[in-house]
């Protein structure tokens, strides 16, 4: 039952960093790069050293070297040996720690077929994908029934599909085997996806630490509201069923229509690069297209903010800039926005 607290870590960038990871919890550690996040990883593996205190169950484990903290890691490169086959590869850190061969095999057929990769089992690295990979290295993770794992972008290397896909068989995989697990992510929707709670990092400190809905509706802070992106949050006045699968939402004067799962919808996030911002009218539906006028103008590094009032409401948009340059937008210029049906978020 790991129970993971860090307290007053101090190591590079991370001054005075406490928290909380509960038994069986999938928290991922999200945040901008150098922020942290990995050596945080390392911290609570002990592969650096660093000052402050690592418990798990309460026990501190500062003196414990690595390989008896009981914590499987997944780093970027997986380093799978390319001399063993699947099914070796598994089994490597059950045949170091001594279990015998019935154990050894009984777990390794076990974790083949969570994982859905018995096929695999007598084939090499080299000859399989991405998500192939990814899968093995997991699975060799977890192999000496460790109950705590780190896992360092593990789908990072894969295409958005297959990403998709990989961080909802993961979380089903590491629920049930009741594993605690820390995950560096790259953005908020894979960890949205994956995680219990969100740890959002900023330059060695812990801005917030909640659920994926109060990051996305309520952050604590600037900081934290610039990294997820600005979104836009608008309350609901109403709503209307329209077909299986979707909803009208009203707020004030603006209708959006969204995708619907039967669930109550009390506000809505519409994050400002999933709305498609246009100097002259966009052909196709109208669906959640609408005319506004341009407020402002947020010029960024290499993205641009326009704010387009619609309907009595201002609405933030994000473009390249040059795209930006070549629309030629000015405040008080009229333009047409397209609000992306499949992006949106919603609470109850």
């Amino acid at each position: 039952m790991p129970l993971i607290e860090i307290k007053n870590i101090q190591k590079f960038l991370l001054k005075g960093i406490d928290l909380t990871i509960h038994d069986k919890e999938l928290l991922a550690l999200v945040g901008p790069n150098g922020s942290g996040k990995t050596t945080l990883l390392n911290i609570i593996s002990g592969l650096t050293d660093y000052s402050g205190e690592v418990l798990f169950d309460g026990i501190n484990v500062n003196g414990i070297p690595t390989h008896k903290r009981g914590v499987g890691y997944l780093l970027q490169d997986l380093a799978l040996f390319p001399h063993l086959d699947v099914a070796s590869n598994i089994a490597y850190g059950l045949k170091v720690r001594g279990y015998p061969n019935d154990t050894i095999k009984k777990r390794v057929d076990e974790l083949l077929d969570a994982l859905h990769i018995a096929r695999l089992k007598d084939k090499y690295p080299q000859g399989l994908s991405g998500g192939e990979k990814q899968r093995v290295a997991i699975a060799r993770a977890i192999a000496p029934f460790q109950k705590i794992l780190l896992l360092d972008e593990p789908t990072s290397s894969l295409d958005a599909q297959t990403a998709k896909y990989f961080r909802i068989e993961l979380k089903n995989l590491l629920k049930r085997f009741e594993i605690t697990a820390v995950i560096v992510m790259h953005d908020l929707l894979g960890a949205e996806e994956i995680a219990d709670r969100i740890a959002i990092l900023h330059r060695g400190k812990i801005e917030q630490v909640s659920n994926p809905e109060d990051i996305l509706f309520h952050p604590s802070s600037d900081r934290v509201s610039e990294f997820i992106g600005m979104p836009n949050i608008i309350h609901c006045d109403s709503c209307r069923v329209l077909s299986t699968g979707l909803i009208e939402v009203t707020s004030g004067d603006l209708a959006i229509v969204l995708p619907y799962e039967g669930t109550n919808i009390s506000k809505i996030a519409i994050s400002p690069h999933d709305i498609y911002i246009s100097d002259t009218e966009p052909p196709g539906p109208a669906l959640n297209r609408f005319k506004g006028v341009v407020t402002e103008i947020i010029p960024l590094r290499s993205m641009v903010r326009v704010k387009v009032n619609v309907r009595g409401r201002d609405l933030l948009t994000e473009l390249s800039g040059e795209m930006f340059d070549e629309m030629n937008l000015s405040v008080g210029m009229e333009v047409f926005i397209i609000i992306k049906l499949r992006r949106l978020r919603y609470a109850e």
